[in-house]
């Protein structure tokens, strides 16, 4: 048992998961067939008098798979737990963080903020998620990184299609300044923690595939294109919130 138990929750020495394999696009489907029955159950759900004990049990869930990252760190110390790797510096692990707090108190700010990280960013961790490279189905880290990302992504729909939450520009800026926040706290942590730190992957390309091994290692040019980036896709996924309320506004002038 003692020997099952390192393995699970332990790492291969060994790359154990390939990106764009059944084991990279099953949990996605399984989300996005949850979201759309939240979708297609949205009004039932919403007259449902257990309808806040759901979502209690998706923020402890999202809590839960939060925290389980660092309880594994701490149960296998193997695994080498470092300031240089494991601070809570990710933009995943507080739109997680967020996203709880926003399902118990019906939070805007918290959607606004929410919305544009996962929509956004966390996006690039489901394309290709490096981080667990070493760790397959057979692991623990596995399951724990697609239930932090993906009940997050469950979180931001069920806010939509049930309390009708949405975003608005405003939405789009306190995320952008939220957002800057946070790089300014990675950008001093790399550079306090020197070599080996690369929180917000502003310090360098990672050393295993990634989607942004296109950036540049010159941080002054990385920073800029990560920057466009970001405020591309902000505006590409507030686009859909913006032609509706066009189409909106011609209506009602006509």
């Amino acid at each position: 048992m003692k020997e099952f138990l390192i393995y699970f929750f332990g790492k291969g020495e060994n790359v154990e998961f390939e990106n764009f394999t059944l084991a990279h696009f099953l949990p996605i489907l399984l989300a996005t067939g949850v979201i759309f029955l939240v979708y297609f159950l949205r009004d039932k759900i919403r007259e449902w008098k257990y309808e806040k004990s759901i979502r209690y049990i998706l923020a402890f869930a999202l809590i839960i798979s939060e925290m389980a990252y660092y309880w594994r760190l701490v149960a296998v110390p193997s695994l080498g737990p470092n300031p240089i790797d494991h601070l809570p510096i990710t933009v995943c692990g507080w739109a997680v963080v967020f996203c709880s707090f926003m399902v118990v108190g019906k939070s805007q700010t918290l959607f606004d903020i929410s919305y544009f990280w996962l929509l956004c960013g966390s996006v690039f961790a489901l394309a290709t998620p490096t981080v667990i490279s070493f760790t397959g189905p057979t692991r623990f880290r596995y399951y724990q990184f697609w239930a932090e990302h993906l009940l997050g992504f469950i979180a931001i729909f069920y806010m939509i299609f049930v309390h009708k939450f949405r975003p608005t520009w405003r939405s789009m800026l306190k995320s952008y300044i939220a957002l800057a926040l946070l790089a300014v706290v990675a950008y001093f942590t790399n550079d306090m923690l020197g070599e080996g730190a690369n929180y917000l992957f502003m310090a360098r390309p990672e050393s295993t595939p990634s989607i942004l091994d296109v950036l540049p290692s010159n941080f002054a040019l990385r920073l800029i294109i990560m920057a466009a980036v970001v405020s591309a896709l902000f505006f590409v996924m507030y686009l859909p919130w913006l032609i509706k309320d066009l189409r909106t506004k011609k209506q009602i002038e006509q």
